[in-house]
């Protein structure tokens, strides 16, 4: 093993309370029938791509007009993110110092661009990990894109950490082990090691 590439959402942190108040501020002025996106809508959207979500969260509006809606509700996010944060999970930040001695560290998220870099601008953790990548700037899978982030930073044996469904099977299209992040939001069918909480990987590999 040479490296640990994370999910975001659900795994380093759960940023569902900006999120919510910041696309309830676009939604509430928008032609659609939701006035508000609560906490739990999002817990339900968890791990998938931004179109994917627009259909769930706006299905009473066209193709077009869902994903122009959603792309808004992004970029007030992604302004409140860089301002506000999200809720790191507990001991984040000592767990990243003392793996990244060992390991190279890198994040794959199912996001839009920008995302990934709120979390790096607020919470100051960005010198930890080597590299990321997400759908928003690519267009590829979950998979794909861990697949992009081995090969263009040569690795070999990565571990990913996830906590979804979707986590695992990109992992297993990337060919690499799966971590479970039990403590995030959902329940993948099968996992090759599992974790309670982020300070379980310094168990697990340290």
């Amino acid at each position: 093993m040479d490296s640990i590439i994370f999910d975001l959402d659900g795994t380093l942190w759960d940023s569902r309370k900006t999120v919510a108040k910041s696309w309830t501020r676009v939604v509430k002025d928008a032609n659609c029938k939701r006035r508000e996106i609560t906490e739990n809508d999002l817990r339900g959207t968890m791990g998938l791509q931004i179109p994917d979500i627009a259909d769930i969260l706006f299905d009473d509006l066209s193709k077009e007009e869902r994903m122009e809606l959603i792309l808004a509700c992004c970029e007030q996010e992604r302004v409140d993110l860089e301002q506000e944060g999200g809720k790191l999970y507990e001991g984040l930040e000592e767990t990243l110092n003392a793996l990244s001695k060992k390991y190279r560290l890198f994040i794959v998220s199912n996001c839009q661009e920008g995302y990934i870099e709120s979390f790096y601008a607020y919470h100051g953790l960005g010198h930890f990990f080597e590299d990321f990548e997400n759908p928003g700037r690519t267009g590829l899978s979950k998979g794909e894109n861990i697949q992009l982030v081995m090969e263009r930073n040569g690795l070999s044996e990565p571990v990913y950490v996830g906590d979804t469904e979707g986590d695992r099977a990109a992992a297993v299209f990337a060919g690499i082990p799966f971590v479970f992040a039990a403590y995030g939001f959902g329940e993948p069918e099968g996992y090759d090691e599992r974790i309670e909480s982020v300070r379980e990987l310094e168990k697990l590999y340290l």
